[in-house]
This record gives C-alpha cells, sequence and structure tokens, in this order.
C-alpha cells in the first residue's frame, strides 16, 4: 500500500541550499530525502534532533582557549576591536601568547 504524499514549499537562502546540496550529494542524499529524514527525527524524538545554542562571543571563545592552553585563569583585558590588552612586563606570558597565539 502506497504512503500518501504532501509537498512542502519553503524559501531558503540560496548559497546556504547549494552549499547543503554538495554536501549532502557527498553522503549519497537528495534535500527531499533529508528533510524527510529530519522530520521522521523529530517525531521519533518528539523534539528537534539538536540542541540550538547561541554562539560564543569573542571574550567566551578567548577565556575557552586560554583554559585549553593552561595558561593560569586571569581577568582578561579586551580592546574595543576584540584584542586582548596585556602588559609585556607585568604578564609576559599572557602578552606572549596574545601576540604568538
Amino acid at each position: 500500500m502506497a504512503t500518501a504524499k504532501a509537498s512542502l514549499n519553503i524559501r531558503i537562502d540560496k548559497d546556504v541550499k547549494e552549499t547543503a546540496a554538495g554536501l549532502l550529494a557527498n553522503m549519497g542524499l537528495d534535500h527531499t530525502t533529508a528533510i524527510e529524514m529530519f522530520y521522521r527525527q523529530i517525531i521519533k524524538e518528539r523534539r528537534l534532533p539538536f540542541q540550538p545554542t547561541v554562539a560564543q562571543t569573542y571574550g567566551e571563545q578567548l577565556l575557552d582557549i586560554i583554559k585549553r592552553k593552561n595558561i593560569p585563569h586571569k581577568a582578561v583585558n579586551i580592546n574595543a576591536e576584540g584584542h586582548i590588552v596585556a602588559d609585556k612586563d607585568k604578564d609576559p606570558e599572557l602578552y606572549d601568547w596574545a601576540v604568538n597565539g
């Protein structure tokens, strides 16, 4: 017995569609199959199959990097352009990291 089909018309940014199409093609999928998989997962989990999050601020990203590099946690001053402000003489390790990464 054939399942009844329905159409879904959506508007999406052209670049997003084209980029996704290329990635889906590499996985052997087309848009229809991917969207149906997405919808089926929503039904199965009764929620979105991923957790939407807010992107980290530049300052939060810097703190994560500092933690991963095992630099002792210090208050970091950031200027209006988003660059670390560090005194070379008072905090040479932080200054070196800010300059050299």
